[in-house]
């Protein structure tokens, strides 16, 4: 996914300039900004969406339905791989956060590393601690859950990963790569269909 970031920075301001180098809506906003100027009533952009810069990590989670943290984002580091895996499986998801002594977070479980480290190795996942496979907390990557959409994102691309625990102190929930596209793909979407209602606003 090299250059997506980049694309989707520049996505929003390429609509803009594309929409606003229509002559008509250069006379609409022309206008307007006479009769805001002179006192009369306009109407203006809906204002009720979010941009993209202003789009976060807490929103993808109210949208996944996580906003509420359940005990599906997490195991120990002493549950087998087996158990493990069969959570993410029955909750589809694709990595839990690992807990050791004193629910301390210490570290991370993907289906990566559980293809990686046990099928590829030849290993069985039954006798094979969580702990022992992990990706250690102290190469964890992390986001908050006020942390911009866009940064997440290149965040992931940057360490190419697909997997971020949102954590405020403690767990919040997951974001994954596919959660973080799909959020800015919805939001262009939601933006063209907003710039689209401004021009045919024009009576």
């Amino acid at each position: 996914m090299q250059g997506l970031v980049q694309g989707v920075r520049s996505c929003q301001e390429n609509l803009r300039v594309a929409i606003l180098r229509h002559p008509h809506l250069r006379d609409i906003i022309e206008r307007r900004k006479i009769l805001s100027h002179s006192g009369c009533v306009t109407s203006s952009p809906p204002v009720g969406e979010k941009g993209l810069e202003n789009l976060t990590v807490a929103d993808v989670l109210v949208t996944k339905g996580e906003e509420k943290v359940g005990f599906w984002l997490w195991c120990r580091t002493t549950d087998t791989v087996y158990d493990a895996v069969k959570n993410m499986a029955q909750n589809n998801i694709g990595s839990l956060v690992v807990l050791g002594e004193q629910e301390l977070i210490a570290g991370i479980i993907t289906e990566r590393d559980y293809l990686r480290k046990i099928i590829a190795q030849g290993r069985s996942s039954k006798y094979t601690r969580v702990g022992e496979i992990m990706t250690d907390e102290n190469k964890l990557i992390t986001v908050a859950s006020d942390t911009n959409i866009l940064q997440a994102l290149k965040l992931m691309t940057d360490n190419h990963i697909r997997h971020v625990p949102v954590i405020d102190g403690k767990i919040a929930g997951m974001v994954s790569m596919v959660d973080v596209v799909r959020a800015v793909v919805e939001q262009q979407g939601r933006e063209l269909k907003r710039l689209n209602e401004f021009i045919k606003g024009e009576c």
